[in-house]
């Protein structure tokens, strides 16, 4: 527990740091959380006053880990049912799509589509957007493929996303805290000061070029984003419900995810293990697997893949297939005055610390 204090208490220093932060850890012999800093703070020009401490139970918006919690665990058991076939063509299961991408390419992040797009600008659905690159060429991250990849769960299912990812993954994994759009409880911490990020996006055409400015949208947020969702195709194009974003969660539930998934060989009432072994495996990029990224855990003697992922806004969570760890982090790293640290910086301290105390119980 000392360890895991001391790299909340370090990772909570400095200018670029987020007020607050939640770490979990899961593992045979270990569990451990621990929580720092403040959830919720207030601004007077760029200064930041901290008002409501965080909590372990504090609810976080997911953002991007909404990618791994719902929308890749809802297609294992959809694939695992026979509902959903890897290798078919997306335009199987939504005709509007008519590029030559399959169901894998989409969680791959190898169909070719635009990484992001304004959604709630344009008048096209995003089946209609062109492909930016050559299908299948290279890895290139892409939320709009999530998107699709929601759409396709709905289509399967036959109900909702939020309806298909309650019965299918919050449900029988006994995740609680854990729904779409809003928070199931009280205490959430700020996901981001407004929507200046997007904004910036647009007016800057950096990281993408995309033909729109922000001139062109009137619902701008600008005020603090508290318990509502921050990505902007998520909360103004589809309500807060997508599969690239718009989950909100708490640490304990991320680790009760993280370990379903670390044991989920156990859980054949669930899933077929062979079909969860496929999207463990790396694609034809080591660092992705089927909708998950891929890390590394060193211990004394092996190294071990940590399947998971981060979110922009702060989160991440990953888990140890067939090894028990699970791990799990919640911020608000976006409420800084300059550049954020990156999730995938925390993320990584997170990892680092997790094979120290794993490494500790094993002696």
């Amino acid at each position: 527990m000392s360890d895991l204090q001391a790299t909340a208490e370090r990772l909570l220093t400095g200018a670029d740091a987020p007020p607050g932060i939640v770490l979990g850890i899961s593992a045979p012999g270990l569990e451990a959380s621990v929580a720092g800093g403040y959830r919720i703070v207030r601004w007077e020009g760029d200064v930041r006053h901290g008002v409501s401490p965080m909590t372990v139970e504090t609810h976080h918006d997911l953002a991007s880990v909404t990618k791994v919690v719902a929308t890749t665990t809802a297609l294992i058991r959809l694939v695992s049912a026979g509902l959903v076939d890897l290798d078919s063509a997306v335009r199987r299961y939504l005709p509007g799509f008519t590029a030559d991408a399959t169901v894998r390419d989409l969680l791959l992040h190898r169909a070719g589509l635009w990484e992001w797009y304004p959604l709630y600008i344009t008048p096209r659905q995003v089946e209609e957007l062109p492909l930016r690159y050559e299908p299948r060429r290279e890895r290139l991250y892409s939320d709009l493929g999530f998107i699709l990849l929601g759409r396709i769960i709905a289509t399967a299912f036959g109900a909702d996303l939020s309806a298909a990812v309650t019965d299918l993954v919050t449900t029988p994994l006994g995740l609680n805290s854990t729904r779409f759009a809003h928070p199931s409880g009280e205490t959430v911490a700020t996901g981001a000061r407004d929507d200046r990020v997007e904004m910036t996006m647009l007016d800057t055409g950096q990281p993408y070029p995309v033909p729109h400015r922000s001139t062109e949208f009137t619902g701008w947020r600008l005020h603090s984003i508290d318990g509502e969702v921050a990505d902007g195709n998520s909360y103004h194009a589809f309500g807060g419900v997508s599969g690239h974003a718009g989950l909100f969660s708490t640490v304990p539930d991320l680790l009760t995810w993280a370990t379903a998934l670390a044991d989920y060989e156990e859980h054949d009432d669930l899933w077929r293990p062979e079909v969860a072994q496929e999207f463990f495996t790396a694609g034809p990029d080591e660092s992705q697997a089927l909708g998950f990224r891929r890390y590394r855990l060193g211990l004394p003697g092996e190294t071990l893949t940590v399947l998971g992922h981060p979110g922009y806004v702060g989160c991440a969570a990953g888990f140890v297939p067939g090894r028990g760890i699970a791990l799990a982090l919640g911020s608000n790293r976006l409420l800084v005055a300059g550049a954020p640290v990156a999730t995938e910086t925390l993320f990584t301290a997170l990892l680092t610390t997790t094979g120290d105390l794993v490494r500790g119980v094993a002696r």
